[in-house]
């Protein structure tokens, strides 16, 4: 596997992010899951959806109606800088040999 071979987004799991498209439209949660073969992320409390789900007595499970989260793309969200409080882009740049993700706005470094 190469570089170009490689694939990533500019959010990553438990990160603090912003939805700025949909239904959900500025609301903020963090980042349970990144998807990335399809692009799509899975915020907290952010695009609920509601799902039947069948009981499983074995398993100890009650049937009804449950709400979970639904993935969104990648592109509707931005990251919430923690330096700045801030809904910012994301720069990559190389820092010793590093290559980390940069707030556009403030500068600081948001990989610790």
């Amino acid at each position: 596997m190469t570089n170009k071979d490689k694939k990533s987004l500019h959010v990553k799991t438990s990160d603090r992010v912003v939805v700025i498209a949909g239904k959900d439209k500025g609301k903020i949660g963090n980042v349970k899951k990144v998807d990335l073969e399809k692009g799509r992320v899975i915020v907290e409390g952010a695009n609920m959806v509601t799902k039947a789900q069948k009981p499983q007595p074995a398993a100890g499970i009650q049937g009804g109606l449950i709400k979970l989260e639904a993935p969104i793309d990648s592109s509707n969200v931005m990251i919430v800088c923690p330096a700045c409080e801030k809904a910012t882009r994301v720069e990559m740049k190389v820092i010793d040999g590093k290559k980390v993700r940069v707030c556009k706005k403030c500068g600081e470094q948001l990989d610790a």
